[in-house]
Formats: C-alpha cells, sequence, structure tokens
C-alpha cells in the first residue's frame, strides 16, 4: 500500500477548515486534517511530523498565531512546506525575514477561491516528494 502524506489545514473558523477539506479531498495519495484550535494541531503535528507534507495555517488565531505555529512546525521538521493564508494585509518584517528564511513557503490572500487553494496545495506537495527523490 502506497504511503499516504498528510496536509493540515489550521482555521480557527470551522467552515473554512471544512471547505477547504472538501476542496482537496481527493487529491490523490494525501489525507487531509483539519484543526480549529493551533494547540492542537501543533501536537497532531509533533507526533507525526515525518508523514506531513503541507501545513496550511490562518495567520490570526487565538492562543498561537500562524507566523508562531509554522516557525515550531519547522524546528521539528525543517522539509515540510507551509503555507499562511490571511484575509489582511501583511507588511511586517518578521514576515518577510520568514519567507527569506524558508520557514513561510508560501502565502495565500483571503478569500481564496478553491481551484487557486487546490492548484498551490498540489505545487506544494509536487516541490516537496522533488526534494525527497533528490
Amino acid at each position: 500500500m502506497d504511503k499516504k502524506w498528510l496536509v493540515a489545514i489550521i482555521d480557527d473558523e470551522l467552515d473554512i477548515v471544512n471547505l477547504f477539506r472538501e476542496a482537496l479531498h481527493n487529491i490523490k495519495g494525501v489525507s487531509i486534517f483539519t484543526f480549529t484550535d493551533a494547540t492542537v494541531a501543533f501536537e497532531h503535528f509533533r507526533f507525526n511530523n515525518s508523514g506531513y507534507v503541507l501545513v496550511i495555517s490562518d495567520l490570526r488565531m487565538p492562543d498561537i498565531n500562524g507566523l508562531d505555529l509554522v516557525y515550531e512546525v519547522k524546528k521539528i521538521n525543517p522539509s515540510v512546506r507551509t503555507l499562511l493564508m490571511t484575509a489582511f494585509e501583511v507588511n511586517d518584517n518578521l514576515f518577510q525575514e520568514y519567507i527569506k528564511n524558508r520557514v513561510i513557503n508560501g502565502f495565500l490572500q483571503k478569500p481564496i477561491k478553491l481551484g487557486e487553494l487546490r492548484r498551490e496545495v498540489i505545487k506544494q506537495i509536487n516541490i516537496f516528494r522533488k526534494s525527497k527523490t533528490r
């Protein structure tokens, strides 16, 4: 049986994670996990990090913001791909530093068209897979 790669979607809005899971559920070889609590998502990632290919997180959430979450994810598994999403303007030095240092591999501006989400997720998975075959 082929290994299923894991993708996490983290957003404090249940409607968004459900919509994104539905849009991505039939990508071959991928299992989608959704979380409305960043702390729970991080614990799941910590225990399953070698199976993860991609973590998609909202920027602004209670408890842990998306920047802090992806920073911690990359400390555990630097090869996992990360996408941040937000409906707000982002123009700060920490965000730019994280992009430069490859803590963040991509950015999604809300509202996100589901086709664009799907294309970006497939692109990130392909980048991950190519890095694993080198």
